[in-house]
């Protein structure tokens, strides 16, 4: 890519989109599209053809999906996988159109099966079943990687896959329904510490500029306590400490991966790497040779549990509760390790680890960073 290149980041609002658009300016990468839903909906096919008709584009960053955690994935399971479908086909079929020079198309490593092997390796991918609770989202991005991997063998596209594992960081979705694990966590201990330290403030400023269902920093105190223990967060009563309940034992494994260096590696890899340098298969005798997994793993290649992120969160925020583990909801897949062995050997590798990661996620969601 050139500094003067018309690049397209798809979801430039989101938390992988907002990323790879700070990272892509910090690069001098000057000729930036972003679009919001209301300015584009990219699930109408005509609305998508019409806007690369007229923008024509060179590069694409595939960053927009409809994303959420287990709860989320596993209540709306017809919005996730037709949603998700739509956005790919409509981004990926118009870029191969419209002769966009390169398209990174980013999905996440829930493709894998419930059982893969640990760490997970690319070519891990259909061996075996999916973890059920976001199934839907898992076939939509598999279905994203043969759309990319089959326009570049018919057509000589050069589109790329990318599955990041657990992201967080800057622009989250704290939603507490819908949000990830972490950024849930973060929010959730967050309030325990202000109802423990009677922060009246401080709670209705977070309601303000994030209600929970219709309930803002103007409602009752009885109307906030309500909706928050609703979401299990309770504070301190009849002499007994505070709590925060978390789904699950806490045993689970998981990887995170700050979102600014995925954005990195994600740039990295459009201005380092073509699909040749990852579709090379070698050819049995008597057999055509099959290009298959040429998706790349991006993680850290570490992971903590549920419960020691949980402790971590504690101890950076200063929440002095109790963490309850409700082990009749359910814990997802035991672990999700990502193999990083491809992307390490294409050159790149990430530098923050969780502890700081927390530490800026923190002060980020305070508004100090």
């Amino acid at each position: 890519m050139n500094k003067n290149n018309k690049i397209y980041i798809a979801g430039h609002r989101g938390l992988v989109g907002s990323a790879i658009w700070k990272n892509l300016l910090e690069k001098g990468y000057s000729n930036l599209i972003g679009k919001t839903k209301d300015e584009l909906n990219l699930l109408d096919q005509q609305s998508v053809e019409e806007f690369f008709s007229k923008e024509q584009p060179e590069y694409v960053f595939l960053a927009a999906a409809k994303v959420g955690g287990i709860v989320a994935n596993n209540t709306y399971r017809a919005d996730f996988i037709y949603e998700n479908l739509m956005i790919q086909n409509n981004v990926i079929h118009n870029a191969w159109k419209y002769g966009v020079k390169k398209l990174l198309f980013l999905g996440s490593t829930c493709i894998y099966p419930r059982e893969a092997p640990q760490p997970m390796p690319e070519d891990a991918l259909l061996t075996s079943p999916l973890e059920y609770t976001n199934e839907p989202y898992a076939i939509a991005k598999i279905a994203g990687i043969k759309l990319c991997e089959s326009y570049n063998l018919q057509y000589g596209t050069n589109f790329l896959s990318v599955m990041p594992t657990n992201l967080y960081g800057p622009n989250d979705n704290f939603d507490l329904e819908k949000s990830h694990v972490l950024p849930a966590l973060i929010r959730k201990i967050h309030l325990g510490k202000c109802l423990e330290e009677n922060n009246w403030e401080a709670v209705r400023k977070d309601l303000n500029q994030r209600p929970v269902e219709g309930i803002n920093g103007a409602a009752s105190e009885k109307e906030i306590l309500d909706v928050l223990a609703k979401y299990n967060v309770f504070p301190p009563s009849g002499g007994q400490k505070g709590a925060i309940e978390v789904w699950g034992s806490g045993t689970p494994l998981r990887e995170f991966l700050w979102s600014e260096e995925m954005a990195d590696a994600c740039v990295y890899l459009m201005e380092n790497t073509d699909f040749k340098d990852v579709s090379s298969v070698p050819s049995t005798p008597g057999h055509m040779p099959e290009t298959r997994n040429t998706h790349i793993n991006i993680g850290t290649g570490k992971e903590i549990s549920i419960k020691a992120l949980a402790e971590l969160i504690k101890q950076t925020t200063g929440f002095k509760g109790e963490l309850v583990f409700n082990t009749s909801k359910p814990d997802g897949t035991m672990r999700k390790l990502t193999d990083v062995s491809k992307l390490h050997a294409l050159g790149w590798q990430h530098k923050i680890e969780i502890e700081e990661g927390v530490k800026r996620m923190y002060e980020w969601y305070q508004g100090k960073r």
